[in-house]
């Protein structure tokens, strides 16, 4: 399992409640596996097996059959949900074995149905899984209510819960789908791009926080504390270095070392570790000129570590260079001793849900990294990603990356059901 590369006098930027997992999943087996999904990046991943190194090992035993967790969640996410569990079940068919699926809620349904947006029974029921798929929460309804009942602190609490740090999310540019950027073509053609992004400390984790009233000035106040431990920062960095000497080898850190201290000591530590791999470029920008250079010229970009914060934006941002967030999934990883989560990258979209027109793909390849990645069944995971590509291939797609030239000829967009049997039928041929 990844050591966490600890020291006994750790130094913070402040003071962090940070947890880094716990607890031993016995039927897990220490088998290591390249971080990067076939379709949307180089075979990006994470092999060091030295203590502290970064090594992030998360699959179970190959057996006859798995549990897992299914969190369908608000919005579009019950329909892109069941188009991936159809897509999975057929491709472990094929495959000789079977999976067992069992809901939970979380998010917005899990407020209704529970008063809280992660009830204890579903952290207990991902804990317990041999891994966990979410399709996406929130949404309008639920936007009024306290911080700590809101959906998005039900997916924070869901991630820390599974002692999950490492998000990884690829950006993959797809020839057949480069019309569909709002970028013109040449800007993006060829984009590989595999953002790291930590994610269970920085401003989303960090305290104190809240909002209060300030005597003094008159009036409330709301603060939030951006906090890194050493740890934290060292492991994320050697996840980052082990991701791009299994890519180009190159890694940039973002960072905003300019102003915040917490910044000045990411990059004393990433630059620390960095001298582990002298065979990794490593260079350092500041996270607004990362924004910026994402735009202008995303090709300088290989692989990107960053905070939890700063990687929540730039991801997203980089999703958009590939025409569509409804294309892009992501995994969070923890230290091998419980399942990891596979998500799309995109949010709930409530205002098309239930009108059968959300693009399914994302979650799809979702289902297909928790395959590589948790349950040691590559060659099923192969099998949905080609098919994917297939079909989009073929001209079947959503109205999120139908290119100019299918919408002019009069094209017709498919909706979430029918791409889920276009790929069901793809699968069978």
């Amino acid at each position: 399992a990844l050591q966490l590369h600890l020291k006994r006098n750790w130094r913070m930027a402040f003071v962090s409640n940070a947890a880094c997992g716990s607890g031993v999943r016995r039927s897990r087996s220490w088998v290591d596996r390249d971080v990067g999904l076939n379709t949307s990046c180089r075979s990006g991943g994470l092999v060091s097996s030295k203590k502290g190194s970064g090594r992030v090992r998360m699959a179970v035993e190959k057996k006859s059959e798995y549990e897992i967790a299914v969190l369908k969640g608000d919005g579009i996410g019950p329909e892109i949900a069941s188009v991936t569990l159809d897509v999975l079940t057929a491709a472990a068919k094929k495959h000789g074995f079977a999976l067992k699926f069992t809901e939970a809620p979380v998010g917005g349904i899990a407020i209704d149905e529970t008063g809280v947006p992660l009830p204890k029974e579903t952290l207990d029921a991902c804990k317990s899984a041999d891994s966990s798929l979410l399709a996406c929460i929130g949404g309008p309804k639920w936007d009024s209510l306290p911080r700590e009942l809101r959906p998005e602190t039900g997916l924070l609490g869901l991630r820390k819960g599974l002692g999950l740090f490492a998000n990884l999310r690829p950006a993959k540019t797809v020839p057949q789908l480069l019309e569909a950027s709002t970028l013109k073509p040449e800007i993006v053609e060829g984009v590989d791009i595999m953002v790291v992004r930590e994610l269970t400390g920085d401003v989303y984790f960090g305290t104190p926080k809240g909002i209060e009233f300030d005597e003094e000035a008159n009036e409330r106040k709301g603060y939030s504390n951006m906090i890194y431990y050493e740890h934290e920062v060292d492991r994320i960095a050697r996840v980052g270095f082990e991701t791009a000497r299994k890519r180009s080898g190159k890694l940039c850190s973002v960072d905003k070392a300019n102003v915040l201290d917490v910044s000045q000591l990411w990059r004393e530590r990433v630059i620390e570790i960095g001298k582990d791999y002298s065979d990794v470029e490593l260079t350092h920008m500041y996270v607004d000129n990362c924004a910026m250079q994402l735009i202008r010229w995303p090709k300088q970009f290989d692989t990107i570590v960053t905070g939890n914060m700063f990687g929540d934006i730039l991801s997203d941002e980089a999703s958009m260079l590939v025409g569509s967030l409804g294309m892009l999934p992501s995994a969070s990883l923890g230290d091998g001793s419980g399942p990891g989560l596979f998500e799309p990258i995109h949010g709930s979209a409530p205002d098309i849900a239930g009108k059968d027109v959300a693009n399914p793909l994302a979650c799809v390849l979702s289902g297909a990294m928790m395959l590589r990645y948790d349950l040691e069944q590559p060659e099923a995971a192969d099998l949905i990603e080609k098919t994917v590509n297939d079909v989009v291939d073929s001209g079947v797609r959503t109205v999120d990356i139908m290119s100019t030239e299918m919408k002019s000829s009069g094209a017709s967009p498919v909706g979430c059901k029918a791409m889920g049997e276009a790929l069901l039928k793809a699968l069978e041929s």
